[in-house]
């Protein structure tokens, strides 16, 4: 798929999957869109667990009963470390982010459909539970949850807002 088709065609997919396994060549090229992200200063602070065991997968879908996570055949998490950089910069959020949008885009250009839930892992103890079930390291922190698959609806991209007007000094377009 063509980079700006790719683009148009990401979307939020809450639905329900198809059973089919996702092969592991095609889990190793979404994790290195996102480890091919940009890192502030480099210092890569974004790492991924990714769950394909089923009893893994009813663990987690345990915690939040949607069709996503419930049929979902692998499910991406992300982690994040906070490494302060230079002048006590700290990029761990601009990291995770940029990393979960080049998987998410990788999934999209392998014919996949997935989610970025993001505030799954923000509410109550969520993110504590499945640190515990991937047994994470202390200094690594549960972000969200990437749950992707072969999607059993077709969905499409959500209206977007226009560009809008350039800012002063910006070319026209």
């Amino acid at each position: 798929m063509e980079f700006f088709e790719t683009v148009q065609k990401r979307h939020s997919y809450r639905g329900a999957f198809w059973d089919k396994p996702i092969p592991d060549a095609d889990i190793r090229r979404i994790l290195q869109a996102g480890i091919s992200a940009p890192s502030g200063y480099n210092a890569q602070t974004t790492r991924f667990a990714v769950v394909t065991e089923p009893e893994l997968l009813r663990e987690i879908a345990a915690l939040m009963e949607t069709p996503v996570l419930q049929t979902a055949k692998a499910v991406i998490v992300p982690l994040s470390e906070y490494v302060p950089q230079k002048a006590g910069l700290v990029f761990e959020t601009e990291d995770y982010a940029a990393s979960v949008e080049n998987i998410l885009l990788a999934i999209t250009a392998l014919g996949y459909a997935g989610v970025w839930m993001d505030g799954f892992a923000k509410l109550g103890d969520h993110a504590e539970k499945i640190a515990q079930i991937l047994n994470a390291p202390e200094n690594l922190h549960v972000r969200a949850l990437i749950p992707f698959g072969v999607p059993q609806e077709t969905w499409q991209q959500k209206e977007k807002k226009p560009p809008g007007k350039p800012l002063a000094g910006t070319p026209p377009t």
